[in-house]
């Protein structure tokens, strides 16, 4: 629950409280992990990873409707490059990660 809290930089009880929903709709599994009995692993069932691509197309498509408009393919390269370098710098300075 750790990796994902940081990875969503939001506190470890949100995450667990998330993943519950996730497991409750069918959706996620935990398993204990083999090389730290206090932590689980995490994994989507086949349901979760159908609903996850579903959602990674469906965010895409949006995603390419509001930009290409707008954007030639070299700006959206640009642009994909830039917040790369963005996310990686605010990792890099915890920014956003929760204190508690």
């Amino acid at each position: 629950m750790a990796d994902l809290a940081a990875e969503f930089a939001i506190g470890v009880g949100a995450t667990s409280k998330g993943v519950d929903r996730l497991e409750k709709q069918g959706w996620a599994v935990r398993h204990p992990n083999p090389d730290d009995r206090r932590s689980s692993l995490l994994a989507l069932t086949s349901e979760g990873e159908r609903l996850t691509a579903q959602a990674e197309r469906t965010y895409n498509e949006a995603l390419a409707e509001l930009l290409t408009p707008t954007l030639d393919a070299p700006a959206l390269t640009a642009l994909a490059r830039t917040l790369a370098t963005l996310r990686t710098t605010l990792e890099h300075h915890r920014t956003g990660t929760p204190a508690g």
